[in-house]
């Protein structure tokens, strides 16, 4: 059990410095790096600020449900 919980802890760090990378150093960090970019009209950074970090999170999550997934049936604690 306890290479179960290492192993989701390892999963959850993983997923947030990732969603810290995008959030804070994309929309804050190097924003003005980014907005020499355009997409659709946007600046990028500006879009990593406002819409991309939500993204990403949503993502993150989807991520995490199917990593715990497989992880609950590698060590047999899967709720079914």
């Amino acid at each position: 059990m306890e290479r179960y919980w290492k192993k989701n802890l390892q999963t959850l760090g993983i997923l947030l410095f990732i969603w810290f990378i995008v959030s804070f150093g994309f929309g804050i960090l190097w924003v003005e790096e980014l907005n020499t970019i355009r997409i659709g009209g946007f600046k990028l950074g500006f879009w990593f600020a406002q819409q991309g970090a939500i993204y990403t999170f949503v993502v993150l999550i989807f991520i995490y449900v199917i990593r715990m997934n497989k992880l609950d049936k590698e060590f047999n604690v899967n709720e079914d």
